[in-house]
């Protein structure tokens, strides 16, 4: 065929593509340059004969590439209208799961969905250097780490505040859970994880940023949260301050919230943010997962939730209590302030031969007291190295 009527022919492909879900005919017609009439018979001619109808002027090859059946084209059409947000990877594993093998290729969806103005090409960003935390810990199996966040609010219809907590499991992609909470305090916070804990068991590490109940400005960043957490046997990593993509896969899924429920200014009904996380879990496929969805990867965790035990006992360590309100633990009658964040349980201390001792809260090391001063030196984010770096700089 030739190249011109070729390109007449994309065209009328194209028109009736969008005419299908166009909420206003005329005005299409008159971006395309025709009459009414012209794009009523065009668009008559599809429904009745598909593709076919579209070659008036021409014969394309009956066996061309770009000659999918029509009710193909419609399936990918409606499947693509009811997740308006997904991309065509995506409409086309969700095609596949729905009628099995032999699914149009992906460029085929693409080209589809573009033609029918349901997809955009997206702009590259030039990417600078990611960044990464200082542990380097990366999930290998489901449960290894816990990513945790609130949604940025956002006002719903009537005008409330709209900030739910989301709770997504590294790995397998599963949104654990998007709750709407009264407030992000402690306790409030701490009620849904003790939930999620019974329901799923232990994650080996949680990740959050550095904001408060996460966080906070304290010794190494602890909070009564994040030492809760280490008494439970969990670890904590954390993203940088200012670096969003230390957490980039959890940014990534609160930017879908943000288009899907966010942009429809959607309310704090719980039964909302429970169905849009059924769907994500149970129907979204994801590139990482080989197009799997959450569900079909995560496995509950081995660890199983006892509840909080009364306190952290240290092997071959002396132990303090650090006192409630005041942060303070007594070492040779002496009181020595560690931090609030840990008030009521205990630390572990561990003499050195040159006169230091470790404190340690769980698996954490929190710092060293010099027995010559009875002063306390907090740890580095980097643990131990990082203090014994610092006293050989001293040292010089």
């Amino acid at each position: 065929m030739p190249w011109k009527e070729t390109q007449k022919m994309d065209r009328r492909i194209e028109f009736v593509l969008q005419a299908l879900q166009s909420p206003n005919f005329r005005e299409l017609c008159q971006d395309y340059g025709i009459s009414t009439k012209t794009g009523y018979k065009w668009r008559e001619r599809f429904l009745q004969r598909g593709m076919a109808g579209m070659e008036e002027l021409s014969r394309r090859p009956h066996g061309h590439a770009e000659a999918l059946d029509e009710e193909v084209i419609c399936q990918m059409v409606r499947l693509k209208q009811g997740h308006p947000h997904w991309g065509p990877r995506k409409i086309r594993a969700l095609y596949q799961r729905q009628h099995g093998q032999g699914a149009p290729s992906e460029s085929s969806f693409k080209r589809v969905l573009e033609r029918a103005g349901l997809t955009r090409r997206r702009a590259v960003r030039r990417s600078d250097q990611t960044g990464r935390l200082a542990s380097g810990l990366r999930a290998d199996k489901p449960n290894d780490i816990w990513t945790v966040d609130f949604k940025g609010w956002w006002k719903d219809r009537e005008g409330l505040k709209v900030e739910p907590l989301t709770v997504r499991d590294e790995y397998s992609r599963m949104l654990l859970e998007m709750k709407s909470l009264q407030d992000s305090r402690t306790d409030s916070v701490r009620e849904c994880f003790e939930r999620l804990f019974q329901r799923h068991g232990l994650p080996g590490a949680i990740r959050s940023d550095n904001g408060s109940p996460f966080a906070s400005r304290g010794l190494l960043g602890l909070s009564r949260l994040s030492a809760w957490w280490l008494v439970l046997g969990i670890n904590l990593e954390r993203s940088r301050p200012g670096c969003p993509q230390d957490n980039g896969a959890h940014e990534r899924m609160h930017r879908d919230v943000r288009q899907e429920l966010q942009a429809g200014r959607v309310g704090c009904d719980q039964a909302a943010f429970d169905l849009w996380r059924q769907e994500y879990n149970t129907e979204r496929p994801h590139q990482a997962l080989g197009m799997k969805t959450p569900t079909e990867v995560y496995r509950p965790s081995e660890r199983a939730y006892e509840g909080t035990p009364q306190d952290i006992e240290y092997d071959g360590a002396q132990t303090r209590k650090v006192a409630v309100g005041t942060g303070v633990i007594r070492y040779y009658q002496e009181p020595i302030f560690i931090t609030t964040a840990i008030s009521g349980w205990s630390v572990g201390l561990k003499p050195r031969s040159d006169g230091m001792v470790e404190v340690w809260f769980s698996t954490l090391l929190l710092g060293l007291i010099d027995l010559a001063t009875f002063s306390f030196q907090a740890a580095r984010p980097g643990g131990l190295e990082a203090v014994e770096q610092e006293e050989k700089k001293c040292d010089l």
